[in-house]
């Protein structure tokens, strides 16, 4: 949203106007701050709040940590500069439990460190929204606070590219046999038992974890609710998801 402002007879100002995630802070000398801002509009933003740590700042109310606000900026010679915030929702909820603060700042920082452009991204917007919505539920229990975050992980990176082929061998295309399934971060997804022999790089799962997977992409998160998972199967899911993250950053640094 584009808001055209007559500064000086001789100067025109363009405000943009968007609703945003504060995804990160970082304090600039005595009274600005810098923040890295997840926009509707625009995608992911660098702005800076001139004097908000000022007490008597108008913008200091919107622009807290995992906020979401309806922001006003304009564009200087340099830097992006924050001109208006007013609060939408600060996810109060989530903000009294430290588990799920943790998967916000966790979230936060996957988005920060694998976006790297400004660019509108509709389907990233919707997923964040949804996730933090999903988070803020006060009745939330601890296996779906786990569930939300992997939820987030996979659809992320998938939106990205990063999508893993669960459904055949990643090298050969062939279709996997239910007792010899690898994964294979390399590879980007499954592959066969012949396969993992010739390449030796990839960690055998059992078919059950390869479905929680395919359901993470293929349902909304409102299954979450019903989807029962074993111990066993929760720890498989973890070190897969942060092998794989992991190895998604390291390939952009």
């Amino acid at each position: 949203m584009f808001i055209v402002k007559v500064a000086r007879s001789t100067d025109v100002a363009i405000h943009y106007r968007t609703q945003g995630f504060v995804l990160k802070k970082k304090d600039l000398g005595e009274a600005d701050r810098l923040f890295t801002i997840f926009t509707k509009e625009f995608g992911k933003l660098e702005i800076l709040g001139k004097a908000i740590k000022k007490i008597g700042s108008k913008l200091r109310g919107g622009m807290e940590l995992f906020y979401l606000s309806d922001i006003e900026f304009i564009q200087g010679k340099t830097h992006k500069t924050l001109t208006d915030a007013i609060l939408i929702d600060s996810f109060q909820n989530l903000r009294k439990d430290l588990k799920r603060l943790k998967i916000v700042q966790d979230i936060s920082e996957m988005i920060d460190s694998l976006i790297k452009g400004e660019e509108k991204d509709e389907k990233i917007w919707n997923l964040l929204k949804d996730t933090l919505e999903e988070l803020n539920r006060i009745s939330l229990s601890i296996k779906e606070c786990w569930l939300t975050y992997y939820y987030f992980l996979w659809n992320f990176l998938s939106v990205l590219g990063y999508k893993p082929q669960l459904n055949f061998c990643s090298i050969c295309q062939k279709k996997l046999i239910q007792k010899n399934i690898y994964f294979s971060k390399k590879e980007g997804g499954t592959i066969c038992s012949i396969c993992f022999e010739k390449t030796k790089e990839g960690k055998k799962v059992l078919p059950d974890v390869v479905k929680i997977l395919r359901l993470f992409l293929e349902k909304n998160p409102n299954f979450l609710k019903k989807l029962k998972i074993k111990k066993e199967y929760q720890k498989t899911v973890k070190e897969l998801s942060k092998d794989y993250l992991e190895y998604i950053k390291e390939g952009q640094s």
